[in-house]
């Protein structure tokens, strides 16, 4: 385990009928960080620590990745879906708003 790795908190939260796995570090208010296609938390590694100093950072698989669910019907990866797992996911860690990471290829 490196030293960044030392940290860092895997867990799991329910939402929106599914459960996502998510990596933590840091404490304050919510920093969201979320993958592109095809990544997952890992892409997030660099920026985990840095960002853990002033916030409660939290780097998510989403729906059908890793280590989270992975829901079999087609309508389960629309963009109504996964707006209600972010949605959920910021309310079941006790916020109202986050700030939001993305990276897109």
């Amino acid at each position: 385990m490196s030293v960044l790795e030392a940290a860092w908190k895997h867990e799991f939260i329910a939402t929106n009928g599914i459960k996502l796995h998510y990596v933590t570090q840091g404490s304050g208010p919510l920093m969201l960080m979320l993958h592109g296609f095809p990544e997952f938390w890992y892409s997030w590694r660099h920026q985990i620590p840095e960002f853990a100093s002033d916030y409660k950072v939290v780097a998510v698989d989403l729906r059908g990745y890793n280590d989270s669910d992975k829901p079999r019907d087609r309508s389960a990866y629309v963009m109504a879906e996964f707006v209600q797992d972010v949605k959920g996911i910021i309310q079941g860690l006790g916020y109202e708003s986050c700030v939001l990471g993305m990276r897109i290829k």
